[in-house]
């Protein structure tokens, strides 16, 4: 099998090259992330300093979620980045809710409470809610 791969850097080497094309696909996944994600797709700057700090934050997002997503993989390989901002919106959600108590419920409850909330929307949830009385 013969492949030919171009390139404009006539002194570029070949192995370099190589591992150029290969890394291809995984910077296409990464934009696409930052467009559906993390709002590159969105934002309306025209000026460059704007449009560069726009660009790297989205960037900067999706290698960040990648990150945070490891653990949650680890007990779900299917959990996604749309599950990984549910529950932090879920966690969000929760920690506003309580400061309003009056009262804060103790550290077990506390915990439970959190654990399912964060994972209301979840399209692959890791903690599976008790069934409700």
């Amino acid at each position: 099998m013969h492949v030919i791969l171009f390139g404009t850097d006539l002194e570029q080497a070949y192995d370099k090259i190589i591992k150029f094309y290969s890394l291809r696909f995984q910077i296409e996944f990464n934009f696409r992330d930052a467009k559906q994600y993390w709002g590159l797709e969105d934002f309306m700057n025209v000026k460059e300093t704007a449009v560069t700090n726009a660009a790297n934050l989205s960037l900067f997002m999706v290698n960040f979620s990648y990150a945070l997503l490891q653990p949650f993989r680890e007990r779900n390989p299917d959990y996604s980045l749309l599950d990984l901002k549910s529950h932090y919106r879920g966690y969000r959600y929760a920690s506003e809710t309580i400061k309003m108590l009056p009262q804060k419920p103790d550290a077990i409850l506390l915990a439970d409470i959190f654990q399912q909330i964060a994972h209301l929307g979840a399209i692959h949830p890791i903690f599976q809610p008790s069934a409700s009385p």
